[in-house]
């Protein structure tokens, strides 16, 4: 089966064309093409994502990356002497209304390209920002009713959940075994951070190929990637900001003459940081750790968000210039990347012991950072010696953590194997808050 995916949920423009094969109880996948057009030059200028900006640009990028992708994957073929279709080219054209873009390179380039041998077309619908999502929703109808080709519907959050496998080979293998299950997943990203927990898969006899989803777990208000982005900005960091952040607070972990350790929840009448001020001439630096004490598995950055701010604001009244110190800055990126991380991590291992996880799996944009990797890791490894369970905790290799296709492919592969094909392409709609 070949499947070509295509992804534009936020600000990356991606398609892949994956080749799968089923041999025994183990699903090989080829990857023939593929490419990621990010957008983050644009819109680090901003300091953050235009949902129309994002739009436009991927219109302007969608084709080509296609050709781009047929070009790898050998497909490429052109009609030298295209035979003209009016009726099929303003059907495709009336699929294409809203993205002007599209329509405008559609003439000029589609009839060249022979239908390549593709089975299936896989699209992301949801959840993600509703212009960006219409432009890949809008393209993959176009192609299907172009090339007549079925098309099936992902969830990305769903993708995340399948990018642990691809390695950098153009080859890997998907083994889902009953052994896996229980699964939890944390899904944290920009937009998103949730637990969701699966409890059977397509190794299961009685999912019927299908993957069953529990959402556990949900941020209340910003997701963990989107404080990151917000803190980044108040302290005068580019976007995106994670990455950022983490800079400067490695360097305030090495430095420290004290090592910065994860020791759990805090009491509530403990008020004092876990960690001394290494440098005495510089303020005490401290911050709360969101719904670290709520009985549920939900999460709430927000509060941590304005805790930084009023730090920061406090920080000024007594010294304007302070955030020209870049002691400072290193101090108060540390005490938030800890206050994040050590939030997820105490509620997902609190759900991997109440659950008896099996496998963990870690997805989406935060999932890159190496403080929340180190700690998860440890204190998963921990689990077999206090709790007797054996889980494995699982990442994506660092291309992977950020939107792609080649995720949206995989998880395209059991919708296609599920026969979950869409009947009515015209009922194919964004969904910017489509849920597991």
């Amino acid at each position: 089966m070949r499947i070509l995916a295509i992804e534009t949920s936020c600000d990356e423009t991606a398609i892949s064309l994956v080749d799968v094969r089923k041999e025994g109880k183990n699903t090989k996948f080829k990857i023939l093409g593929n490419e990621v057009s990010s957008q983050i030059a644009l819109h680090t200028q901003y300091g953050g994502v235009f949902p129309m900006m994002a739009k436009r640009e991927h219109g302007k990028n969608i084709i080509h990356i296609l050709e781009k992708v047929l070009k790898e994957a050998k497909m490429h073929s052109l009609n030298k002497k295209p035979q003209p279709n009016i009726k099929l080219e303003n059907k495709t054209k009336k699929l294409l209304d809203r993205e002007n873009e599209i329509q405008d390179r559609w003439s000029d380039i589609m009839p060249f390209i022979k239908k390549p041998k593709i089975d299936v077309i896989a699209v992301t619908t949801g959840p993600g920002l509703e212009p960006a999502l219409w432009v890949g929703i809008s393209f993959a109808k176009a192609l299907s009713t172009y090339w007549n080709i079925p098309i099936v519907k992902v969830n990305h959050m769903e993708g995340h959940v399948f990018s642990i496998f691809p390695k950098k080979t153009k080859n890997f293998t998907v083994e889902i075994e009953n052994k896996m299950f229980p699964m939890l997943s944390l899904l944290v990203s920009g937009g998103h951070t949730e637990l969701v927990l699966v409890k059977e898969g397509p190794a299961s006899p009685t999912s019927q190929g299908g993957v069953k989803y529990k959402k556990i777990g949900q941020t209340r208000d910003d997701a963990a990637g989107e404080a990151f982005d917000k803190v980044a900005r108040m302290l005068g960091l580019p976007y995106p900001g994670g990455p950022e952040i983490s800079k400067l607070a490695n360097i305030e972990r090495s430095s420290s003459s004290k090592l910065f350790k994860f020791s759990g929840p805090r009491t509530k009448e403990d008020e004092e940081p876990d960690h001394e001020n290494s440098n005495n001439s510089l303020p005490l630096v401290s911050l709360p750790r969101p719904m670290i004490y709520s009985k549920d598995y939900d999460f709430s950055f927000s509060g941590l968000k304005t805790a930084a701010l009023y730090l920061i604001r406090d920080l000024k009244i007594k010294n304007p210039n302070i955030l020209d110190d870049i002691n400072i800055k290193q101090k108060i990126a540390c005490e938030f990347e800890n206050a994040v991380v050590e939030t997820l991590v105490y509620k997902t291992i609190k759900a991997i012991k109440q659950h008896k996880i099996q496998t963990l799996i870690v997805g989406g944009g935060v999932s890159a950072n190496k403080y929340l990797q180190e700690e998860m890791d440890k204190k998963v490894k921990k689990l077999k010696k206090s709790d007797f369970l054996n889980t494995k905790a699982y990442f994506p290799s660092k291309t992977l953590t950020g939107d792609n296709a080649l995720m949206i492919a995989i998880a395209g592969y059991y919708q296609a194997k599920n026969k979950k094909f869409v009947k009515n392409i015209n009922k194919i709609k964004a969904e910017g808050n489509l849920s597991l």
